[in-house]
């Protein structure tokens, strides 16, 4: 089992937290807690068990009033409280682990409880799945060296994981622009090689464009004099 499996062993129970984004394992989130039913949420899980669960919902887009039975969501644990004077708060939350919605308990809480099952990705041949991580990194750092070029960056390159694909796609997954919906269908998928697929594709449709751009702007930056070097590779 693994350390995330293990902080919600035991857990069937899950107070939800929906709202219009998607959080992936591994990925922290802050959030601002200002609803008095949240206020009574957080402070019962940190009464309890410092978790509660983050699921993707828009009210407006949905004939529900909660996300349904089979919703998966991003259980998530409360890392740090700053109290704030007039009862409202700033946390940070750190996503753990995924949950599928088998239902709900009414038990007059004013926010929603679920019942969850908890899961992860299935077993799948190691070497495809090391292949498309290893492709998904390149990809993704071509782009991280394009975006620092067109922004004058000279800091440190971002770290992404080593020898841990599925941690590898969720932080992936958080960062690269899309559509909340393609995030919430990566966040279900339970193959880590075809989320690092699906990855790999979007970073290859975008990664032109993005070279382009920094180069164009090292070249305006040296007045347009095509003999200076653009640095896109590290």
């Amino acid at each position: 089992m693994s350390e995330a499996l293990d902080k919600v062993r035991g857990v069937r129970e899950l107070p939800l937290f929906p709202l219009p984004l998607v959080l992936f394992p591994g990925v922290p989130l802050p959030l601002h807690i200002f609803e008095e039913r949240y206020r009574r949420l957080l402070a019962d899980v940190r009464a309890s068990t410092d978790l509660f669960g983050l699921s993707y919902f828009v009210p407006e887009a949905s004939a529900e009033d909660r996300p349904p039975a089979g919703h998966v969501g991003c259980a998530t644990e409360v890392v740090e409280v700053q109290p704030l004077p007039d009862g409202r708060s700033n946390i940070m939350t750190l996503g753990l682990v995924r949950y599928r919605v088998g239902g709900y308990v009414e038990r007059g809480d004013p926010y929603l409880v679920a019942r969850v099952e908890f899961f992860e990705d299935a077993e799948e041949d190691a070497g495809v799945v090391v292949r498309r991580a290893g492709e998904v990194t390149e990809m993704f750092m071509r782009i991280a060296r394009a975006m620092r070029a067109a922004n004058d960056e000279r800091g440190a390159l971002p770290e992404l994981p080593q020898g841990d694909p599925e941690r590898l796609s969720f932080l992936v997954a958080a960062v690269v622009e899309m559509e909340a919906d393609a995030k919430q269908q990566l966040l279900e998928l339970r193959s880590t090689a075809e989320r690092l697929r699906r990855l790999y594709t979007l970073l290859a449709q975008a990664v032109s464009s993005y070279e382009e751009r920094g180069r164009t702007h090292v070249l305006a930056r040296g007045n347009g004099h095509a003999g200076k070097k653009v640095d896109l590779e590290g």
